[in-house]
């Protein structure tokens, strides 16, 4: 054997190369998998579920709180101007009741509000809500603030399930008159799957409404916005000893889509009469759109 293939065996076999090697390896197999963000992270794909669960795991019982610290409690009014703005529920005319479904709506506050709304508007207390989350802790939740209120826990009217917001396999194709999603869809792991979904298990003629946080154009207002959300997560370790949940929620933000783009993606599910309007100079925005 030659001095030069001897050399070349014996490189091949050093600590040094094989190392190299195996971090060459890994770099490949990391190229060839599907990638998405958490928040200002670039993770694998398959692992951002389980690390959206840890947050709201984290945070489950501190819901309330989180979004009172993140929105100084105006989150309250948009949940409320959302709900009316809706204003669901079935009309004294109708033989059928309605069938809603809130995706990611463990907490169940909106939830909540639309029956209320459908029994306080309209007299309605045939209307059937799907309670949807991902999350059990977060669904626990929800599950407490009805027992809390001694209202729709134990209703047979209200169902809530264990379920991903981006499939939704239990949920029957054309079967839901109103989806509504409240600060969730941005956690999706696929947003599109998630918009293609809601398209899916309306009935023709139901309306998706989602309201989520957003981009302010002001530059000033903005400057400002941005200077708070970096209080946000030092504020969590405050009031509810998180850093590293308040830390994503907030890049979480910043990640999802302009309101335009958000609007072209509704329409790419096949959503018609697609449109938003904006709350507090865009701080979020409410979003909807027509299955025809």
């Amino acid at each position: 054997m030659s001095l030069s293939k001897t050399f070349s065996g014996m490189l091949l076999r050093t600590p040094k190369n094989l190392c190299f090697r195996r971090t060459f390896s890994v770099v490949n197999v990391m190229k060839n998998r599907e990638t998405t963000h958490f928040g200002s992270n670039t993770v694998p794909k398959e692992e951002k579920q389980k690390l959206v669960g840890d947050v709201f795991s984290a945070i489950a019982s501190k819901y309330d709180l989180m979004n009172d610290v993140m929105s100084l409690g105006v989150h309250r009014m948009w949940k409320s101007h959302f709900i009316s703005k809706l204003d669901a529920g079935k009309r004294p005319n109708s033989t059928e009741p309605l069938h809603f479904i809130d995706v990611a709506g463990g907490s169940g506050d909106i939830a909540f509000g639309l029956l209320d709304h459908a029994e306080q508007k309209f007299n309605d207390t045939e209307s059937t809500m799907h309670i949807v989350d991902i999350n059990p802790d977060m669904l626990k939740e929800g599950e407490k603030r009805a027992m809390a209120q001694g209202k729709y826990y134990n209703d047979p009217r209200v169902t809530f399930l264990v379920q991903n917001g981006e499939t939704l396999e239990d949920i029957p194709s054309n079967s839901k008159d109103v989806y509504t999603i409240s600060f969730g869809i941005r956690n999706f792991t696929d947003i599109q799957a998630g918009l293609n979904t809601a398209y899916r298990v309306l009935k023709p003629g139901g309306i998706f409404f989602c309201l989520e946080f957003s981009k302010i154009h002001n530059p000033v207002i903005n400057a400002a916005y941005q200077q708070w959300s970096k209080l946000l997560p030092i504020m969590g370790v405050l009031v509810a000893n998180e850093h590293a949940s308040y830390q994503y929620l907030v890049e979480s933000i910043q990640r999802f889509p302009e309101q335009e783009e958000f609007k072209s993606m509704i329409e790419t599910a096949g959503f018609k009469s697609v449109g938003y309007e904006d709350l507090t100079f865009g701080t979020c925005a409410i979003h909807w759109g027509i299955k025809v």
